[in-house]
């Protein structure tokens, strides 16, 4: 026995239209685009200062040195990684109203000098009262 079946007509998708439809978008995308040119790395110059021969000595303050191997002195004294919250806590007891002056290398990392900044912050020393030398290599 045979079953009626109608006819399936095939659906046609026009091609046309969407070619230019997708053309259409490709041009939109192409002038809306903004090409951006790449930047490798953000180049930090830390600031210095040259000396200015002078008689008179404004403040006598106390060194916290960093060298070019990122090792820390306290005036003469080394102070261990991580300890130097610790160490500038207990200078501001034994020396109270005495001033720090930060005396660093050029080619240290800027991330270790803010460690360092973190670390008189976390003392509770303001870091606008530590004027900063920056040291450049001979």
């Amino acid at each position: 026995m045979r079953f009626h079946r109608p006819k399936t007509t095939r659906s046609q998708i026009a091609v046309i239209p969407m070619i230019d439809i997708l053309f259409v978008l490709l041009v939109f995308f192409i002038v809306s685009t903004a090409f951006k040119k790449p930047r490798d790395v953000l180049r930090i110059e830390l600031p210095t200062v040259h000396e200015i021969p002078s008689d008179t000595v404004a403040d006598i303050r106390s060194t916290l040195a960093l060298d070019a191997q990122g090792n820390v002195t306290l005036d003469s004294l080394a102070v261990p990684d991580g300890l130097l919250e610790s160490y500038l806590v207990a200078y501001q007891k034994q020396n109270p109203g005495r001033k720090l002056e930060l005396e660093a290398d050029k080619s240290i990392p800027l991330e270790r000098l803010l460690k360092v900044w973190d670390s008189l912050t976390k003392a509770g020393i303001p870091i606008k009262d530590v004027p900063a030398r920056i040291k450049l290599p001979q």
